[in-house]
């Protein structure tokens, strides 16, 4: 039976996700569960008053080419190891994908692994950039300009002015959406460090999470190759080693030439109306490729939930 998920199941829901996911950081599932999950967007199939797989649906906004494009975000989509190849997370996704079809352009799914999704006209979009930089990839320079308590206006400024170069961003980052923010990022023992020029203006930041012997920068907003080269030396100065996650447009092989670069899928997508599309935007639209190939800028769908 598929039907919605109900509060009392959160915990197991979570049990589900610690199985099937066991490289995520037990932190960010601790805060996502308390401050981010709600039941009424999660599908579960359940076997004998047991769910055995489970998905979330995020519905929100899309900026793509100066519009706002009403579209969701499927996440979380497990199934316990047990339980698998029986067809249960394909009735799944059938019902919300049927959801999709009725009240949104474009369906978008987070995944590096493609091959299972493309039966149900999924098609990699988006690929994010992984740069590993050490001391010896980065020109040293002096910690002025940074500050480690950026207000959440700050990050709304900054990031406003850093996404407005791109296509197909979260069209909801607010004020309110930047309070949370930080509280994650220090959720996940991490913290953000801010670039300000020579007149208190913010000009960049980065999020950064400590794992292991290594720093990662799960988001890096910058405004020009200064703060860029400020934030990524914070980093080092944090651990030896720092990878940044950004996306595959953003070419920092000009900044950092030496550093490894690892490019990867990150994020599918869905064209759900074909003769909407095409009608709202004055261009012939077949797939989710065309979509693509009208896009007036560099794609950035580094949302996660």
């Amino acid at each position: 039976m598929i039907t919605k998920a109900n509060e009392s199941q959160t915990e197991e829901i979570r049990e589900i996700w610690r199985i099937c996911f066991p490289q995520e950081d037990p932190r960010y599932a601790e805060y996502y569960f308390k401050n981010l999950y709600h039941p009424d967007n999660c599908y579960v199939y359940m076997l004998e008053g047991k769910i055995v797989s489970c998905l979330i649906r995020n519905i929100h906004a899309l900026m793509f080419n100066g519009r706002a494009l009403q579209a969701s975000m499927i996440v979380g989509a497990a199934t316990l190891p047990q339980y698998r190849q029986r067809g249960y997370m394909h009735a799944l996704l059938n019902i919300v994908i049927d959801a999709c079809e009725h009240s949104e352009l474009l369906t978008l799914i987070q995944t590096e692994d493609s091959a299972m999704y493309k039966n149900f006209r999924f098609r990699m979009i988006y690929k994010r950039a992984q740069y590993t930089v050490t001391r010896s990839d980065c020109k040293r320079t002096t910690n002025f300009g940074c500050g480690y308590n950026p207000t959440a206006i700050d990050l709304l400024k900054v990031y406003s002015a850093f996404i407005s170069r791109f296509n197909g961003y979260y069209d909801a980052r607010d004020l309110e959406y930047f309070v949370k923010y930080i509280n994650e990022i220090r959720a996940e023992g991490g913290k953000i460090v801010a670039y300000f020029n020579g007149k208190d203006q913010i000009q960049g930041y980065a999020s950064m999470i400590p794992m292991g012997d290594e720093l990662v920068v799960e988001e890096l907003i910058y405004l020009d190759s200064m703060a860029l080269t400020k934030l990524v030396n914070a980093a080092l100065q944090e651990k030896k080693i720092v990878k940044l996650l950004v996306s595959e447009a953003e070419n920092l092989s000009v900044i950092f030439p030496k550093a490894d670069v690892k490019v990867y899928g990150s994020t599918m997508m869905r064209l759900n109306d074909a003769e909407l599309f095409t009608k709202l935007f004055g261009k012939k639209v077949l797939n989710v490729e065309d979509v693509a190939k009208i896009s007036q800028r560099p794609l950035n769908l580094n949302e996660f939930a």
